[in-house]
């Protein structure tokens, strides 16, 4: 016997009514952009390698999907390359493309490729999947859809006001509880500094951004891995473990970081958006949390990061400031902030939470029973009406008995059948059955579409 085919692990096929809802998603997400003034773009979903290396770090080049040259793709490889036991090296000699690690590298290289069509500042939007050769585990995946929007050409941090009322608004409407939390990599850096490492920021944000996952005893021993001095672990401590309210947090890490100029800068730029924010009054939670710091190399600035209240799960969404991002594209002075929606974990989120409207997980609304071609032919131009009324509606193809075609229904979630034989023919009428309540009512086309649309 054949085997039984399957999908590779960190994958997922999603059926009609999975689809209905992942639909929902990006359909609201898309909406509350739209609100914000972003404009939507695509780019491809595999980039030339050297896009992608070097711009997600160690651990980041290494979760990348390099493809592999088409043809002969040993051509050109030496036995000497591969006694060189230098994986990343061989890479690039054997794969020139890489799917995409995340949307935010593939667009500021869509920037710099197109600047002289964009009007800045530009605020774009995205979504589209992208693919990560991580350990696949409950709420990480190897293939997964992000919602991006970001802002580019502009220092303002009303941008990143803004940004976080978009995520507020976003999971206000799918009706997740949410605290947004929110740190700047300068203010970490001033960390760096005041600790005595702070040529070694980069070991120190990947490590403390794992705090969540492995826990602190963990966090200290890769610390400890990098070379970060004892004394230096030490320090760190006291910051990573700060409580409080976020104006207590702030007014404590200006004492701390008061010998740091680029740590007092982090301070003000969050001191900024929260105040603002407090102003304008979010719906959830906002916490300034000095352990975030969103391995990715590229941050400079604030950085965000939400967590949903009633599931144990990863984040759903983050982002950040990103001065830097385009430089090495060949376009410096480029400030950018982005914000991504991780759509699968939102998926999951709203499963769990059994948070769906009742109308999105129905696609037909009226099921038309097929009794004859005489009785279809009569059912037709009803139909053709609905549609263009804008109602979901669909005739069963063949003459079968009322059983199977209200079983059909029934596994269709169809809110409404209308059924037509001789009688309804002979008086021009329709009936129509609420398969909720069983009721049945004798209605003309002009009643059913009133009632319906």
């Amino acid at each position: 016997m054949a085997q039984k085919p399957g999908i590779p692990k960190g994958t997922r096929d999603f059926g009609s009514q999975e689809m209905a809802r992942r639909n929902y998603i990006f359909d609201t997400i898309r909406a509350v952009y739209a609100q914000y003034g972003f404009e939507q773009i695509e780019t491809p979903a595999m980039e030339n390698l050297s896009t992608l290396m070097g711009k997600y770090g160690d651990e980041g080049d290494k979760l990348l999907f390099k493809i592999l040259n088409s043809g002969d793709f040993m051509r050109g490889v030496t036995p000497e390359n591969i006694a060189e036991d230098n994986t990343n090296k061989l890479a690039t000699r054997l794969c020139e493309k890489g799917l995409r690690y995340d949307l935010t590298v593939p667009f500021a290289r869509y920037v710099v490729q197109h600047r002289e069509e964009l009007t800045f500042p530009f605020r774009r939007f995205q979504i589209q999947p992208v693919w990560r050769a991580d350990r696949p585990q409950k709420g990480r995946y190897r293939e997964f859809y992000q919602c991006d929007a970001d802002v580019v050409g502009s220092d303002s941090l009303l941008n990143e006001v803004e940004l976080m009322q978009i995520v507020d608004t976003v999971f206000q409407k799918f009706g997740i509880r949410v605290c947004i939390k929110i740190n700047n990599r300068k203010i970490l850096t001033g960390i760096a500094e005041i600790i005595g490492e702070a040529d070694k920021i980069v070991d120190i944000t990947v490590a403390i951004d794992k705090l969540d996952k492995i826990g602190l005893e963990n966090v200290n021993e890769e610390l400890r891995q990098q070379g970060i001095s004892g004394e230096a672990i030490r320090k760190l401590q006291p910051i990573i473990q700060l409580s409080g309210s976020n104006t207590e947090k702030l007014e404590t890490m200006r004492q701390v970081l008061s010998d740091s100029e680029t740590g007092l800068k982090g301070i003000d730029e969050v001191a900024f958006v929260l105040d603002t924010l407090d102003k304008l009054g979010l719906r959830n939670a906002l916490e300034l949390d000095l352990t975030l710091a969103r391995g990715l190399n590229y941050y400079t600035g604030c950085i965000f990061e939400v967590k949903a209240l009633d599931v144990q799960i990863g984040s759903i969404t983050g982002g950040g400031r990103y001065d830097n991002l385009t430089g090495i594209f060949g376009m410096p002075g480029i400030s950018g902030v982005g914000i991504s929606f991780g759509a699968d974990r939102i998926y999951d989120v709203l499963n769990q939470l059994d948070l769906y409207p009742q109308s999105v997980s129905t696609t037909t609304k009226v099921l038309f029973t097929n009794f004859g071609p005489a009785e279809a032919a009569y059912c037709l131009p009803l139909l053709a009406v609905l549609r263009n009324s804008g109602v979901p509606c669909e005739i069963y193809p063949d003459s079968a008995k009322m059983k199977k075609q209200m079983q059909y229904a029934n596994a269709k979630q169809v809110p409404y059948v209308v059924l037509v034989g001789e009688t309804e023919m002979q008086q021009q009428k329709f009936t129509l059955k609420d398969m909720l309540s069983g009721e049945q009512t004798l209605v003309s086309g002009e009643e059913l579409v009133e009632k319906l649309a």
